[in-house]
């Protein structure tokens, strides 16, 4: 089951788009069906959880937290990825894209890592293949 979570109100978020987006990433990677929980945050909630677990007293825009472990029921658990609202929409600005265009990209990225990727060579080469595919 795929849950997902709107703690900030600033900026409307698309669940339905968003589901659509973890499903088909689970698809891609043959993951029945596998929990996870997808938070979308303010600033503020973001920055204490990247203190408290990566140690950095600031805003990210993504954090993944990967358990990949099956639940009592059998089911894979695989994890939580955070997403900071405020943070994505001013790297959108920025870049010149949309909001949901960046929220994806996040999701994307958050994913890759609840699947074990890391910030080295390989994470990028299937974030490119996933973008082209999803985005």
């Amino acid at each position: 089951m795929i849950e997902i979570i709107n703690r900030q109100r600033k900026h409307p978020v698309r669940a339905r788009a968003f589901r659509r987006l973890l499903q088909g990433l689970a698809g891609r990677y043959r993951l029945a069906d596998p929990d996870l929980v997808l938070a979308f945050v303010g600033s503020g909630a973001i920055r204490t959880l990247n203190r408290k677990f990566m140690k950095k007293d600031r805003p990210t825009d993504v954090l993944s937290f990967p358990l990949g472990q099956a639940g009592p029921d059998g089911r894979l658990y695989l994890g939580d990825i955070v997403v900071a609202v405020p943070v994505a929409a001013r790297q959108a600005r920025e870049q010149g894209i949309g909001l949901e265009r960046e929220l994806k990209i996040l999701v994307i990225h958050g994913f890759l890592h609840l699947l074990g990727y890391g910030h080295g060579a390989g994470i990028g080469e299937e974030e490119r293949a996933a973008r082209e595919r999803f985005l």
